[in-house]
């Protein structure tokens, strides 16, 4: 069985990998360069690929900073030190338009070249952003359309299906699925505004998530944050 499994290089892509692996998949690691602000991800996506054993990785181009309109694509300041309960109301500056649409879109494109009916995306509706398109609605919507929108799919040669193993897990349930699975957390970069060498802020809503999901699970993130 083949999977394009969409890798960021962050806790939940990575953990999304290493249970698409094994759950017996040929995994194909899939990587988008979309000018994000924290473009140590991509560093960390190769060696978490490589670590897991994918068998091909690749990275795409994207320029979403021509578009804009997120914290992570534009000169606008990446927010620090929010409580939970304003992580959990509206969407944030954070969010990137349409971004997990146009990564689907490219994972689904080759999936079909690859003839893979399994396309892996490490979303959560739970401890998360707000972000719209990770919500189970949006999963559900974009594999119908993935099924109208290919010839394999026309043909009836495959049915593609979006998994999405994390979607209803907590991020502590995340984090010990992960060590669980073996996954070198050190590999991982879950930061929005890294400094040098790809250390974490400590304060974005990434970090923070990461940081309470480690606690929760009784276990230690071996990456290094500033003293609060």
């Amino acid at each position: 069985m083949k999977a394009v499994c969409l890798l960021s290089g962050g806790l939940d892509s990575s953990t999304c990998l290493a249970y698409a692996r094994r759950e017996g998949f040929t995994c194909y690691a899939l990587s988008i360069d979309y000018g994000q602000r924290h473009r140590f991800e991509l560093e960390a996506a190769a060696k978490v690929a490589q670590s897991l054993g994918a068998a091909a990785h690749r990275t795409l181009r994207a320029d979403l900073r021509l578009i804009g309109g997120s914290a992570l694509t534009a000169e606008i300041e990446v927010p620090k030190h929010r409580a939970s309960v304003e992580m959990a109301s509206g969407i944030p500056v954070t969010y990137v338009p349409a971004r997990n649409t146009v990564f689907l879109s490219l994972a689904l494109a080759w999936a079909e070249v690859l003839e893979a009916a399994s396309i892996f995306l490490g979303v959560n509706a739970i401890d998360y952003s707000g972000y719209p398109d990770c919500r189970p609605e949006f999963i559900e919507a974009f594999e119908r359309m993935a099924n109208l929108a290919t010839r394999a799919g026309v043909e009836g040669k495959l049915r593609t299906r979006i998994h999405t193993p994390l979607l209803h897990l907590s991020k502590a349930e995340i984090v010990r699925l992960a060590a669980e699975l073996g996954l070198d957390f050190s590999l991982t970069s879950s930061c929005y505004d890294p400094g040098p060498g790809g250390r974490p802020c400590g304060g974005c809503d990434s970090c923070l998530l990461r940081r309470k999901g480690f606690a929760e699970a009784n276990l230690i993130d071996p990456l290094e944050y500033p003293a609060p």
